[in-house]
């Protein structure tokens, strides 16, 4: 067994799909329209979806804001330096919440920026590239 993806519901799908591939440098691996069904997935990621997890993004094309309720927590983004992703991503115009530091207890270097429907992503800094 493996993880195949996640699946996020967006409200607006070309500023999702701007921001998971122009700020946070994935790439859009496929997407479809179901118009009986008035949806469209769009695949993202990293790597194929034969060698890693993705995102789903699922559009509902009547629906524009969900209520992201108090279950969800984030996804979590392996990058080699946090402090410079969170520059490069405030430069494209993402927004950084928390901005890279040690996390509260420990010294693993996180941070956390937002996407347009207001879902949060960890930035975990490699362990390798720590102080």
């Amino acid at each position: 067994m493996r993880l195949l993806h996640t699946m996020l519901r967006v409200g607006n799908l070309q500023a999702s799909l701007d921001f998971y591939t122009q700020v946070l440098g994935m790439r859009l691996l496929r997407q479809k329209d179901y118009p009986e069904g008035k949806f469209t997935l769009a695949f993202v990621g990293y790597e194929d979806e034969s060698e890693g997890a993705v995102l789903e993004l699922t559009h509902n094309w009547e629906t524009d804001q969900y209520d992201l309720g108090n279950g969800y927590g984030h996804i979590a983004i392996e990058v080699d330096d946090a402090y410079a992703t969170c520059d490069a991503i405030k430069a494209k115009g993402g927004k950084v919440v928390r901005e890279a530091g040690p996390m509260m207890h420990g010294q693993t270097v996180i941070a956390f920026v937002e996407d347009p429907d207001g879902y949060k992503i960890e930035l975990i800094q490699n362990k390798g590239r720590e102080d």
